[in-house]
């Protein structure tokens, strides 16, 4: 008779802590054991789109300013920056006291190397380099922008928080291929990484810096503010089964697991012990990925037929269950409840689907029986059920399917691939990005239409669009242009979105401090 989860969790829950390895009871007063929500494939954050490895990015590297929940920035490893009367000049002076991981200390050069290899995979750090006439360190301490033209947006840029986040690294590393992983974990942020300890798909170990100091102003927000770690070492467990991670949550044997399935909720919240609390209101946006490089998808009459198939609650449902708490539709191409939302185009997604009418769309633009490669991160508890609920919509409405089936790691790397479908290629793929991904024209890699991101989307009309935006003064002016990105989106559909969960986070009761926004392990402590 097969067990179900929430029976295993039950069992769990009567096991005793004691039963624990004496070892892991003995390291629990300095270690803080953390269930990732997926395996750190890469641990190289601008290579990787992954938000794992901005997570991990964010334990092993600092940036230059941080980001609080409000979606402000402040100077972090910075002590302040000077502008010209002019606006075309920015110095950014580093603060005094801090250190590489490997003892050197952190200079002005090894910045601009950072920054430049960060701008060559981020779309926002693209426009400031676009922007930039000269990028230099005149000296230890200083970063220099000489500017073409005024970029205010300059500190949202270096301070964003979304992949990719523009984390410093030393110049040898900061120079290498930004298109090629590295695999040498040095940073400056309030944890190393103990490379020894790592086993890939098993543990990553990161152990106290003790040379990093905090700032002394302001107050830990996010990724903003004094930044000081109270664990001497955090383990994170790999542990793909969710009902498993949280059964070890309940048992003591892990103290904090990132992502919690919301059908263990009612579970966890009536274990004593545990909190069950969501981090970032903005949530999650999902996305269905479609190739604009090989058939069918290429046809953008195609793209505009599928709308009418799309209902976005079953894709959320799938994710997030029922609970309308943790759940909203419809959305378009901006996270919702942020500045750039609007209802642009949204009513393409309301009402009852009419399977049979979108199958003779799809005929009338084009469609011929194309096969449909579909992606599928099975080994990611939220991309797994979008892409079920993806491949069952595709073939109600007549498209030949083949639901690809692959680790995580592995989608990441075919994704970039641009090869036909008897080559290796592949035309769509479910993905989950957090809200603060989707802020902006300039940040949401995906809606840029530079035809660098997966999916290989192009447009001059967006490119254009998109320019505007960012010389726009006021709020209200970036408003109107991002209601005109969002009708272009629809007419264009570099992607689909699929609506927005809300993901809960569950932690023992012996620890507090975790802040809102993501998973950072900094003002952490034992309770």
């Amino acid at each position: 008779m097969p067990i179900s989860r929430r029976s295993l969790l039950r069992a769990a829950a009567v096991a005793p802590v004691l039963a624990l390895p004496a070892a892991l009871r003995a390291q629990s007063q300095t270690t803080l054991r953390f269930v990732p929500v997926i395996d750190l494939a890469f641990v190289d954050p601008i290579y990787a789109t992954a938000q794992v490895t901005r997570n991990h990015g964010f334990m092993v590297y600092d940036t230059l300013y941080g980001m609080n929940s409000a979606l402000e920035v402040s100077p972090q490893m910075l002590s302040g920056h000077v502008i010209s009367q002019d606006q075309r000049q920015w110095d950014l002076t580093l603060r005094d006291g801090l250190f590489w991981h490997d003892g050197e200390r952190v200079l002005a050069r090894d910045c601009v190397a950072s920054i430049r290899r960060w701008a060559v995979r981020d779309g926002f750090g693209a426009e400031l380099i676009a922007a930039t006439d000269e990028l230099s360190a005149p000296d230890d301490r200083t970063i220099r922008f000489r500017l073409k033209r005024p970029f205010p947006l300059l500190p949202q840029a270096l301070g964003k928080a979304a992949v990719h986040a523009p984390f410093m690294m030393p110049e040898r590393l900061a120079s290498q291929d930004a298109f090629k992983p590295i695999t040498e974990v040095i940073g400056s942020g309030p944890f190393r990484f103990v490379a020894n300890e790592r086993t890939q798909g098993v543990q990553n170990v990161y152990a106290r810096f003790e040379r990093y100091q905090p700032r002394q102003d302001g107050k830990p927000d996010w990724t903003a503010g004094p930044k000081i770690v109270h664990y001497d070492r955090v383990i994170w467990t790999t542990m793909l089964d969710a009902g498993t991670a949280a059964a070890a949550l309940q048992t003591g044997e892990q103290d904090w697991q990132e992502t919690t399935p919301h059908d263990l909720l009612p579970v966890l919240k009536a274990t004593g012990d545990i909190t069950t609390r969501v981090l970032d209101p903005r949530g999650y946006t999902c996305m269905l990925r479609v190739n604009h490089l090989q058939p069918p998808f290429d046809n953008p009459a195609i793209r505009r037929a599928l709308l009418g198939a799309i209902n976005q609650a079953d894709f959320m449902t799938a994710v997030a269950g029922n609970d309308p708490a943790y759940q909203f539709s419809p959305i378009g191409f901006f996270a919702p409840d942020t500045p750039m939302a609007s209802d642009v185009g949204l009513d393409v997604f309301r009402g009852p689907r009419d399977t049979a009418k979108v199958k003779a769309e799809l005929k009338a633009a084009g469609y011929n029986g194309e096969k449909v490669v579909l992606l599928v991160p099975t080994n990611s508890a939220a991309q797994k059920p979008l892409g079920n609920v993806a491949a069952d919509m595709l073939r109600k409405v007549g498209m030949n399917v083949e639901f690809t089936a692959l680790d995580f790691a592995v989608v990441l790397q075919r994704q970039q691939k641009k090869d036909p479908i008897g080559q290796g290629g592949w035309n769509a793929a479910v993905g989950n990005w957090q809200g603060i991904d989707w802020l902006n024209p300039a940040a949401n890699t995906n809606l840029r239409g530079e035809g660098n991101a997966a999916g290989w989307y192009t447009s001059e009309k967006m490119g254009a669009l998109r320019s505007q935006w960012l010389a726009a003064t006021t709020l209200a002016e970036q408003q109107r242009i991002c209601r005109d990105v969002q009708a272009l989106a629809f007419e264009e559909i570099p992607y689909f979105p699929i609506g927005q969960y809300k993901q809960p986070t569950a932690y023992r009761k012996s620890i507090t401090g975790i802040l809102d926004g993501t998973a950072i392990f900094w003002n952490v402590r034992p309770a």
